[in-house]
């Protein structure tokens, strides 16, 4: 992908705010043989480019005043309420220098294994993205999950996936193989509020032995006895 830049000689929070009013968003470039260079980009075209995946995880063709230089997307910080592009982070690619990237996952072919297909599971997705270590020249845009092969009670762990060529997953902390696909049973759960459902209605109904012991009550009122009235005087 090819990303356009300017150079900018200011910097500073009044001078960055300048320019978001004219619809640029300030960033930065570092790393490599360089020195670190300040850059500006079209706020717009930012926005639409960062809505794309392989823009996060793809090796990036960035023109400078008609320098181009091999960068990747390493931050961005975004406005906390506003769709705003507040600064933006590059850096430069050593084609001799591995990289650890984040790379997403692409599951496929779960609607065709027999635990979805018949058997009443469903895949559950635990991780969607995994960390590993490359070469410039040999990071993937994505790596493909194939899923049609998973049963009841089975699990896809990190060392079922194959890699491509080049490309080693690493993990962070003590577990080594985490889950990346699990099994999870959904006809039980079905059929448990179809039972709760049911349970309020036969509560819902009369005693019919309560009601033949209740004594009946009267619906119609008593007569009004007429008012007497007092016997006049002699």
């Amino acid at each position: 992908m090819k990303v356009v830049a300017f150079e900018r000689s200011k910097q500073g929070t009044g001078e960055s705010r300048r320019l978001r009013i004219t619809g640029r968003t300030p960033g930065i470039v570092y790393g490599g043989a360089g020195e670190p260079k300040l850059i500006e980009l079209d706020h717009n075209a930012l926005w639409h480019a960062l809505k794309k995946e392989a823009f996060h995880s793809s090796i990036l063709n960035m023109d400078i005043a008609g320098t181009e230089h091999r960068v990747l997307l390493r931050d961005v910080q975004m406005h906390p309420y506003k769709q705003l592009i507040l600064h933006v982070d590059f850096q430069r690619v050593d084609a001799t220098t591995r990289l650890h990237m984040k790379v997403p996952l692409h599951f496929s072919g779960d609607d065709q294994s027999p635990a979805v297909k018949s058997e009443g599971c469903i895949a559950n997705h635990v991780v969607s993205e995994i960390n590993v270590l490359c070469l410039p020249g040999d990071l993937p845009e994505f790596i493909k999950v194939d899923l049609s092969g998973l049963r009841k009670g089975s699990s896809l762990h990190l060392s079922d996936i194959p890699m491509p060529k080049g490309v080693k997953a690493i993990t962070h902390g003590g577990d080594q193989n985490p889950v990346v696909v699990s099994v999870v049973m959904v006809a039980a759960t079905e059929e448990a509020p179809a039972a709760e459902a049911a349970a309020p209605e036969v509560a819902a109904k009369p005693d019919a032995k309560s009601d033949a012991k209740a004594p009946a009550k009267s619906a119609t009122k008593p007569e009004a006895k007429p008012a007497t009235k007092p016997a006049a005087k002699k």
